[in-house]
């Protein structure tokens, strides 16, 4: 039970830093967006931030904390 509200938290805490923006989107797009997120369980939103992701780290403007410190680690060792 601890685990879970710590990490309820820690989820609430990582949301505040995200900056809200209106994005204007034709309807047949959002339409398609929509069916996408429903197939993969994921709002609007997470599945925008989620095809952005992709992106940026397919065109090397992006590299996850996750594998920047994994590879600190092993320049380390």
């Amino acid at each position: 039970m601890l685990l879970l509200l710590s990490t309820q938290v820690l989820y609430i805490h990582n949301m505040s830093k995200k900056k809200p923006f209106v994005l204007r989107i034709d309807e047949e797009k959002l339409k398609a967006l929509e069916k996408w997120a429903a197939d993969e369980f994921r709002s609007i939103n997470g599945q925008i931030e989620y095809i952005l992701d992709q992106a940026l780290r397919k065109s090397g403007r992006w590299k996850s904390r996750t594998r920047d410190t994994k590879n600190t680690e092993n320049t380390a060792n």
